[in-house]
């Protein structure tokens, strides 16, 4: 890989001194390298942070400076582009940026000589209906997740697999989890840990009123339906896509959750393996 572009998280590098830091030295290794603009251009459009249009269209890796919060968001910007991303974490340990700033000078010449390999994550889509119309659709890398808003009353879910009744949840909400966010809110709730490489769907119950309630996992060909149940009031749920973009919804609409056909590539140069960030996280280091 000869051609960079650089994302830097404003507020983990606020005036980009590892950003030209990076940029300086890849340009000493004879490789190319971009830094993204300002912020403030691109907000008025779909994209939340990074306008695809202005990455470079021969660009062969996007650098993605921040956390993994800020790689969640480089992911849903740039899918369409099929660039693949390596993220350098500048704060604590996370699960997607690959090294630190420590480390990065070390894992970018390894890319720069081409000695790295590339890992898919899958994605989710979701669609939201109401009246039977669709109103948003959207897609998400870590997951999507349906909650209660407003009055703190209990919803109840009722879940739908291929057409076919599953289960209901009288619950807080449901976590609907790719693979790669299984260690997030997932995790969280007490859903299962699942390789970042799998292809699967897990659903997992938030705060289930019920001691028997547990995540199911789901063949990556499901089609997950969860409609908000009708009760007495006028109870309304938040459908959150990564943490980022947010739909209300209200007794009676429905969300139609599948695999998306679009993929995040990742760039991985072994320098720490997902099994040790997860005994690292798990023990506290």
């Amino acid at each position: 890989m000869k051609k960079f572009y650089i994302i830097a998280n404003n507020s983990k590098d606020p005036e980009l001194r590892v950003a030209e830091k990076i940029r300086q030295f890849l340009t000493a290794l004879g490789a190319e390298c971009a830094i993204r603009e300002s912020l403030h251009t691109d907000s008025v459009h779909r994209f939340k942070f990074t306008n695809p249009a202005k990455v470079p269209p021969d660009a062969d890796c996007v650098l993605v400076l921040g956390g993994d919060g800020t790689v969640l968001q480089a992911s849903r910007d740039l899918v369409d582009l099929d660039i693949p991303l390596f993220g350098i974490n500048l704060g604590t340990l996370g699960y997607l940026a690959e090294v630190g700033e420590e480390q990065a000078e070390s894992a970018l010449s390894r890319i720069v000589a081409d000695e790295y390999t590339l890992e898919e994550r899958m994605m989710i889509s979701g669609t939201v209906f109401h009246d039977e119309r669709s109103t948003v659709s959207d897609i998400a890398l870590n997951d999507i997740v349906i909650a209660r808003s407003g009055k703190l009353r209990v919803l109840d879910f009722h879940i739908f697999v291929n057409g076919r009744f599953l289960n209901s949840y009288s619950a807080d909400g449901i976590i609907v989890s790719t693979p790669t966010g299984s260690t997030g809110y997932n995790l969280s709730a007490g859903g299962p840990i699942v390789a970042p490489v799998a292809s699967m769907i897990m659903l997992t119950p938030i705060a289930p009123h019920t001691l028997t309630s547990r995540s199911v996992i789901l063949p990556d060909s499901a089609r997950v339906r969860i409609e908000i149940g009708r009760r007495a009031g006028s109870e309304t749920a938040d459908a959150t896509f990564d943490g980022d973009t947010s739909v209300e919804m209200i007794c009676g609409d429905y969300i139609e959750i599948r695999k998306s056909d679009r993929k995040v590539r990742f760039v991985k140069v072994d320098q720490i393996s997902f099994l040790e960030i997860l005994r690292r996280k798990m023990s506290g280091a």
